[in-house]
């Protein structure tokens, strides 16, 4: 019945409709932000209204031209009158102004700051219409395949959507691809020009390891919250979407969190007594068991193995975890998901990298004789082509 009502709702859009009622129930998804398993979630593929959440997409894009060198943290951006215009959340920057990439990111992450979301946008589009395309484009690449974006700031807008699982996909993809500017999402308080701005995020100081993302609210959509945390090694991420009250969407997030930390643990705490039961020896011999099973010790170089390449970013990085835990030598070795644009398809490669070349042709032949595709590839190199999908 939802996919049918989503059905109907798309229709609507096509035909010039913009009615639109809330969902009367929420949505949340909580996953391993390691591995991309869901460990619990509720009406994930409903869609609704981001609100402010979309600034994660406008602050992943802004990352990434920080990092192919379009823009550097110095760089100063002029401030449009339809910036300045911006109705808040915002600091009040003045149309002819410049402000900072830096500064502008820090607006968008403590003050959820509408005007610095636009400067931002405009400093990578020749407008904000031209960037929300880039977002959407980006975020189908990413694997959101129901979300729409027609602003950098998520102020309201009948056709601008996602859904709670999107958002994780969003949220995964920031804490993987940019891990530097990830910890900016972790402040909780940020000065311009004489004034001091505090996090709208109250569960960073509420929940024990939590450590970012954004929240979100419009009066059509509820209170919304991305956020992740991490205990004893173990990393999860939650999204909530739709609540009535600020305190029951902190409650939500705070308890998938905690429940989807407390199941990690208990599920790695069966594998490891899965394991010793197979060896026939007892569970505080792990790490010595791994000593002596398996003395080869792999070599680190500019090699990798390409063990798949996939349509969609959360499947490839799963797929390469789950490589590592066939292969435990390969515990410390890290995972690379790279995008290959083609005419028709964007593919993601699933690479274990920082191997010795001996070693990762050794590796990849193992592999081949339990029957699992893979090969050997130069990770220094751009020209390799990925494998057809799995």
């Amino acid at each position: 019945m939802q996919r049918l009502a989503n059905y109907i709702f798309a229709a609507l859009l096509l035909v010039g409709g913009t009615a639109y009622a809330a969902p009367k129930t929420t949505s949340s998804i909580a996953i391993d932000i390691e591995t991309g398993e869901v460990l619990s979630s509720e009406n994930p593929d409903t869609l609704r209204y981001p609100a402010s959440l979309t600034k994660l997409m406008t602050l992943y894009l802004t990352f990434e031209a920080l990092e192919n060198g379009k823009l550097k943290l110095s760089t100063p951006l002029k401030v449009s009158r339809t910036a300045a215009g911006r109705s808040p959340s915002k600091i009040g920057v003045k149309a002819g102004q410049t402000i900072t990439v830096e500064n502008a990111i820090k607006a968008v992450i403590i003050k959820s700051a509408n005007d610095c979301a636009t400067v931002l946008a405009e400093g990578l589009a020749k407008d904000e219409r031209e960037f929300a395309r880039l977002m959407t484009a980006k975020a189908k690449k990413l694997g959101m395949k129901k979300t729409t974006f027609k602003n950098a700031s998520g102020l309201n807008n009948s056709q601008q959507f996602s859904t709670a699982r999107d958002m994780a996909v969003l949220g995964s993809a920031v804490y993987h691809h940019f891990p530097k500017y990830y910890k900016w999402f972790s402040m909780q308080k940020f000065s311009y020009q004489g004034r001091t701005y505090y996090t709208h995020n109250h569960v960073l100081k509420q929940f024990k390891g939590a450590d970012g993302m954004k929240t979100g609210y419009l009066a059509a959509s509820g209170y919304n919250i991305v956020t992740s945390a991490k205990r004893n090694g173990i990393r999860v991420l939650a999204v909530t979407m739709g609540h009535k009250t600020i305190q029951q969407r902190d409650r939500k997030v705070m308890d998938l969190m905690d429940r989807g930390i407390k199941k990690i643990a208990l599920n790695k705490q069966r594998s490891a007594h899965t394991v010793m039961a197979k060896l026939d020896m007892p569970i505080k011999t792990t790490e010595k068991v791994h000593k002596t099973e398996l003395q080869k010790t792999i070599a680190k170089g500019d090699w990798g193995i390409q063990v798949g390449a996939f349509r969609n970013y959360a499947k490839a990085r799963s797929y390469a975890f789950h490589i590592k835990k066939e292969m435990p030598e390969l515990k410390a070795y890290p995972i690379d998901v790279e995008s290959v644009e083609g005419d028709m398809v964007v593919l993601y490669r699933s690479r274990i990298t920082n191997i010795a070349k001996k070693d990762a042709e050794e590796l990849c032949n193992r592999l081949k004789k339990e029957n699992k595709s893979c090969i050997v590839v130069n990770t220094k190199s751009s020209s390799q082509l990925a494998m057809a999908d799995n």
